[in-house]
């Protein structure tokens, strides 16, 4: 959504900027120098400790960001206890009677925080795996 506002704001800019050459050139160039520097971190989604691949995203992220902000804004989720876990992915939800539940980590730790509280940068890459616990 917000990306595309975005975009829509920029082509209502370039097409105030005149008909001028020079400028069309500068202000087309912009968005592409813009476009590289984006800050991404990936998120991948699979099941049994990784065997089964569900989805894996590239996702931009903006300042102060957490695992849960990206959770929520790219991909279908449910959550319980005040929204501090993540109970069901892209509708894979765990259930106490299978002993399954959704585990996360990043950068290949595990998350010893909620996702609410986890902080990401660029370039981290989240991992949540669906398996069973004892």
């Amino acid at each position: 959504m917000m990306k595309k506002l975005i975009l829509v704001f920029a082509a209502i800019m370039l097409m105030m900027t005149g008909c001028g050459t020079t400028e069309k050139q500068k202000s087309s160039d912009q968005p592409k120098t813009e476009e590289t520097k984006k800050e991404q971190v990936t998120v991948q989604i699979t099941k049994d400790n990784g065997k089964e691949k569900v989805t894996e995203k590239k996702v931009d992220i903006a300042e102060e960001t957490t695992v849960m902000d990206v959770m929520k804004d790219n991909f279908e989720i449910e959550t319980q206890f005040d929204d501090s876990f993540i109970s069901s992915i892209e509708g894979i939800a765990g259930n106490e009677q299978d002993k399954t539940s959704w585990f996360f980590s990043v950068n290949g730790e595990e998350a010893m925080k909620g996702a609410k509280e986890i902080t990401l940068k660029p370039g981290d890459t989240v991992e949540f795996d669906f398996h069973k616990y004892e």
